[in-house]
């Protein structure tokens, strides 16, 4: 199989938060605390693959809000029917 060349180097995914959740999770880049510590050592295989992570905690934690806010059952936009009080 041919290997493909690569013109750029993957980015950083850092933006700067730099604060960690309970699980050691960054809030920021949503990377772990080892797939921080490791990122400049790591091959683009390698990076690719924690970038497939995050985007699949980035998913589960838009699914997990969704939820959330069904559960809630508000709607802020909605405008709410008011009687006379008097």
């Amino acid at each position: 199989m041919n290997q493909q060349f690569e013109l750029f180097e993957i980015a950083n995914p850092c933006i700067g938060v730099c604060q960690s959740n309970k699980k050691g999770y960054c809030f920021g880049c949503l990377r772990s605390r080892t797939e921080r510590q490791l990122w400049h050592d790591m091959t683009t295989e390698q990076r690719r693959e924690v970038l497939r992570l995050v985007n699949g905690r980035r998913q589960r934690i838009e699914q997990m809000r969704q939820r959330k806010n069904e559960q809630l059952g508000f709607d802020f936009n909605e405008v709410a029917e008011t009687g006379e009080l008097f």
